[in-house]
Parts: structure tokens; C-alpha cells; sequence
């Protein structure tokens, strides 16, 4: 994986943040440091893309909750660049934020940045992704990423009854973008579940892509994914049926779901396979609910938001932040620890329950 070292000049910076960053509200002066107490300070909060609805989310639940706190916030958004997140942070740095809640474009390309942090005394959050590669983050804040996985799996085995004998059943599978650790999570749990069925040849991959690296779908990009599918109908299925198909994202699900109804999957009595998906992004529930994707993984944002401010706030009062996990999560220099919320399979029986009756969406909005 590669690092990324950004050296800019300030017009420069100044120049690359207007035109690539968002901000949520003012910022604050002052020197950085971590520790003691900064209540009130000025907390960073670095997101990779407004492409996601997800992460436009999280965003806004962060800065509601840090603010509700007494603290400032500077949101910006990465669009995706991994050197435009390396100036925002840098420009965070220099704006003197107390604390750095970053979700990584890409988990290994910000060693040099964070040890500008370190060096003024920052705290960083690692936010749902992990931040490979450092030693300078501090606590890591997430879902149970290898559970997700076991849900998409399980999903899958479930639907085609492969625990009652059923099968054979034809499977394609995708995975989430390289440069993030969640991605192997989410693959090595659906895996877990699929694999055994694999080797029992109870489901076939026809393309005979099983491999993460084989699967993985660069930047989550859905139209990646869709042309991926494309090319797997058109060489492998030209005279087979898909049953199922692995998806570990909601926007790489809509991708794949496109592809299918592009060669006749969803009308003239050929049936849609089953899609997995994650994010319960409103689009998505709607596909669920109109029974073409088959079911996302929900991960309530809100909680994951709360979980990041009190452990910010914690490490800027002096207190010692909530964890959970202390061993699954090595970066590769150390193992940080983490405070795990868990996921929750969702589909066309269960939505109204999780996601309306829990405050997610109103029933007017998947309308």
C-alpha cells in the first residue's frame, strides 16, 4: 500500500481546500494538544466522500453531537482524493484542533500527516475505518465488521436453503475496496459462512473468482461493479443462472442490480438472484422493499457518532475512553483498541421494525 507525503505551500493549501473540502461551521485558534483539558476545543472530523449517503451521515451525527458537547467542529469531506484528505487534515492540524476523528480514503496513506499530529499533541479517532500502518492513532470506533460478513453469508446460505441439502446454486462474489481494512473484514466473515458450501460444491462460482484481491471493488464504486458484472454475465453466464450474488456495499449492490436488468434478470419471468448489501442506504431500502436487492446490513450511525464523541470527549477531559475489543484490530504497528457496535441483517420482513419503527427513516421517505 502506498504512503502519501503532501508538501504545499499555504496559497496552495489554502486553494486546495476551498475547492475540495465542506466545512460544518467555524473553527477555532489556539496550540494543539491532547489531553488534560481542551472541553470546548476545536475537534477535526475528517469523512472520505459525499458519494455515500452514509457518510454524509455521519458527518452531521458527529458535529450535532460534538457540538451539543460545547466543542467546534471542521468537517470536510476527502471527495475520495487521498491527497485532498492528507491537506485537510493538515490544515486541521494547523487551525490548532485539539482532536482528529478520521474515516481513511485509504488506511495506509496517512503515516507522515498523523505524526504532524503526534508531534502537536492530537488525539486521532479512528472512524469505522481502520488507520493502518502508525502508531499514532489512539482508539478505533466501529461495527463488528467481521460479523457483517457473517450476516451477508448467512443471508445467503439461509434464502437457497443450502443447511437443509439444497443445491447446486450459482454464486458471483464482490468485494469492497483494497486500500480499506473493513473490506477483508466483511469478505472473511461472508467467507466463513460461503466457503464450506464452495469447497462442497453446494455453490459454484462460474467465473472462478474467489480471491479477495479477484473481487474487490476499488473506492466501493458502484459503476466499477456494475461493468465488473457485466463482463461476468457475458463470459460465464451466457446459457447459466445466477442465483446469489455477495454484495458487501449498497452502492455496489445497485451496480450489480443494474447489470442483471440489463440482461433480462427481474423481467420476462427470470427472476432477480439474491443481492446482499450493507449500509441500509435509503435507495437500497427502497430496492428491498420493491423486492430487488434482497437485504442490506443496517449499522446505526447515530450510536457509532455517539461512541466517537465520548470517546473524544473523554481523551480531551482527561478521562479514558469506553472499548470493547483489545486484540482484533492491529494496524500492523499496534493493536488498537476499539469499541464495537454490532450490525443487523435487514430485508423486506423485517424494515418497518428496524429501520422505521427505530427512527431511521419515516415511512414516508421509503415511499
Amino acid at each position: 500500500m502506498r504512503k502519501v507525503s503532501i508538501g504545499l505551500a499555504a496559497a496552495g493549501l489554502t486553494l486546495t481546500l476551498a475547492a475540495c473540502g465542506q466545512s460544518a461551521n467555524g473553527v477555532g485558534d489556539g496550540a494543539s494538544s491532547g489531553g488534560g483539558n481542551a472541553k470546548g476545543g476545536l475537534v477535526g472530523i475528517a469523512m472520505p466522500t459525499k458519494s455515500s449517503e452514509r457518510w454524509i451521515n455521519d458527518g452531521n451525527n458527529m458535529v450535532k453531537d460534538f457540538q451539543a458537547k460545547g466543542y467546534k467542529t471542521d468537517l470536510q469531506y476527502g471527495d475520495n482524493v487521498v491527497e485532498n484528505q492528507v491537506s485537510q487534515i493538515e490544515n486541521m492540524i494547523t487551525k490548532g484542533a485539539k482532536l482528529l476523528v478520521v474515516a481513511a480514503i485509504d488506511g495506509s496513506s496517512l503515516t507522515d500527516v498523523l505524526q504532524k499530529a503526534a508531534d502537536a499533541h492530537i488525539p486521532v479517532i479512528s472512524y469505522d475505518r481502520l488507520i493502518r500502518g502508525t502508531k499514532n492513532v489512539d482508539y478505533y470506533a466501529t461495527f463488528d465488521n467481521y460479523k457483517v460478513g457473517v450476516l451477508q453469508g448467512s443471508y445467503i446460505a439461509d434464502k437457497l436453503g443450502l443447511k437443509d441439502g439444497k443445491g447446486p446454486f450459482n454464486v458471483e462474489l464482490f468485494a469492497g475496496s483494497p486500500d480499506d481494512n473493513n473490506a477483508t473484514f466483511f469478505f472473511q466473515g461472508a467467507m466463513s459462512v460461503l466457503k464450506p458450501y464452495v469447497d462442497d460444491k453446494k455453490l459454484v462460482v462460474q467465473s472462478g473468482q474467489t480471491s479477495f484481491n479477484q473481487v474487490a471493488t476499488l473506492r466501493w464504486d458502484g459503476g466499477v461493479a456494475q461493468s465488473r458484472m457485466d463482463n461476468l454475465l457475458s463470459k460465464s453466464y451466457t446459457s447459466a443462472r445466477v442465483d446469489a450474488v455477495l454484495s458487501p456495499y449498497d452502492g455496489i449492490s445497485i451496480g450489480i442490480l443494474s447489470s442483471l436488468k440489463g440482461v433480462g434478470y427481474g423481467s420476462s419471468g427470470k427472476a432477480l438472484p439474491i443481492v446482499t448489501g450493507q449500509d441500509a442506504e435509503l435507495a437500497s431500502v427502497k430496492s428491498v422493499i420493491a423486492g430487488e436487492q434482497t437485504q442490506t446490513v443496517y449499522k446505526d450511525t447515530r450510536e457509532l457518532a455517539k461512541v466517537a464523541v465520548q470517546m473524544g470527549d473523554a481523551l480531551l477531559t482527561g478521562g479514558k475512553p469506553e472499548v470493547n475489543d483489545t486484540s482484533q484490530y492491529n494496524n500492523g504497528v499496534k493493536v488498537v483498541p476499539a469499541y464495537l457496535l454490532q450490525p443487523v441483517s435487514v430485508d423486506k420482513e423485517n424494515y418497518q421494525k428496524v429501520l422505521v419503527d427505530g427512527g431511521q427513516y419515516t415511512a414516508d421517505q421509503l415511499k
